[in-house]
């Protein structure tokens, strides 16, 4: 079996995000950058599937620029086996990414697709159910427990009202929630290696994939800074204020 884990480079979690003067966008210049939070999760489980004998080969990819390849070479020094770099220097919307993994799924011929719910810079968590309606396979969203069976996936997944149990058909898609594991530390040697791995590059053209953008960012902003609290003489003018002031009422 081969697992294919999509990874992504996002401003660290660490950091605290600024933007840009004219509203434009995130300023990214001299930020630390890494790998996606929730893909790390991906590349875990998958390494600890491939762990356990149950699958042949782990695979990570990337849609970015040249320093994509840093991200890769995490997921390389993590425990996946190869990695692939789809460089475009433009910004891919959630809808072009599914369409460039499922192009990579079909040449691959991969069986299970893991990766991680959402982003953290963007928060759009669309990814995973497009590729999967993309490729016609069965999902499960937000996992925080899976097990394969032969050609069984069992998903647990947390919803409103507790856990859910779903029971998959591979090949299918599955998308990660943090409670599903603890990423490990790569060790140094496994760093060094995959320094020296080599990448395979492909394009979005090459793929045969229109990646023009179809959403238009308008503004940017941070969020207000929290006021400090006040105190009401009586009930009254609390629901008063929350009425008329918060409008939470």
């Amino acid at each position: 079996m081969k697992i294919l884990v999509p990874v992504k480079r996002v401003v660290d979690f660490n950091v605290k995000v600024r933007v840009k003067s004219d509203g434009s966008g995130v300023d990214l210049a001299n930020i630390k950058m890494s790998m996606n939070p929730f893909d790390e999760i991906a590349v875990e489980e998958a390494v600890r599937i491939k762990e356990r004998g149950e699958a042949d080969e782990v695979v990570a990819v990337s849609i970015g620029s040249a320093k994509s390849a840093d991200t890769l070479r995490t997921a390389l020094a993590m425990g996946a086996d190869r990695a692939i770099l789809v460089k475009t220097d433009a910004t891919v919307e959630p809808l072009a990414v599914a369409k460039i993994l499922k192009a990579v799924v079909g040449n691959e011929k991969a069986d299970l697709v893991i990766l991680g719910k959402q982003a953290i810079d963007d928060d759009c968590n669309q990814t995973g159910q497009m590729l999967a309606g993309l490729l016609g396979w069965p999902q499960g969203t937000f996992a925080s427990k899976l097990e394969l069976n032969g050609d069984k996936i069992r998903v647990v997944r947390e919803v409103d009202g507790g856990l859910e149990t779903l029971l998959l058909s591979r090949p299918a898609v599955v998308t990660t929630d943090l409670r599903l594991n603890e990423p490990r530390y790569a060790s140094l040697p496994n760093i060094m290696k995959a320094k020296k791995k080599t990448i395979d590059e492909t394009t979005p053209e090459a793929l045969g994939v229109d990646i023009a953008p179809r959403l238009k960012v308008l503004g940017l902003a941070e969020p207000k800074g929290r006021v400090a609290g006040i105190k009401v003489d009586s009930v009254a003018i609390l629901v008063e204020k929350l009425k008329n002031e918060a409008g939470v009422l």
